[in-house]
């Protein structure tokens, strides 16, 4: 089975149930392929909760991930995620940069709703 990252904001997305916005490409993907996220979506959910940006934290997010969807966090060294994002040069947002770097390290499609990811990174879906 193939391998396909999601970004922060299709993980939130999924956690609603929704699909909204995403392609029949990208909705295929998510029906057939192995599902996986970066460990800075994780961290990017934990901010965005301590913030007020969602309502549950990553712990709650990311195990209904697990438990409903079969998505699952990748595990990969950091370092060598680091060491790939160093020359992305296309974003300051350190999340952005670290999850197009990991699913760059894979070759692998990276499903994201951002336009700036779209834009940049070659195999990116909407």
């Amino acid at each position: 089975m193939n391998r396909v990252m999601i970004d922060t904001q299709v993980a939130v997305t999924l956690f609603k149930g929704r699909t909204t916005g995403l392609s029949q490409t990208a909705q295929r993907l998510l029906d057939r392929a192995n599902i996986q996220y970066s460990p800075m979506v994780s961290f990017e959910l934990e901010l965005l909760h301590e913030i007020g940006r969602i309502r549950l934290g990553a712990a709650d997010v990311c195990g209904y991930l697990a438990r409903e969807l079969n998505v699952v966090e990748s595990q990969e060294r950091l370092s060598e995620i680091v060491r790939h994002a160093l020359p992305l040069r296309f974003t300051r947002d350190p999340f952005d940069r670290m999850i197009v770097a990991h699913a760059d390290l894979l070759r692998v499609p990276l499903i994201t709703l951002d336009t700036t990811l779209l834009a940049h990174y070659p195999r990116a879906i909407n």
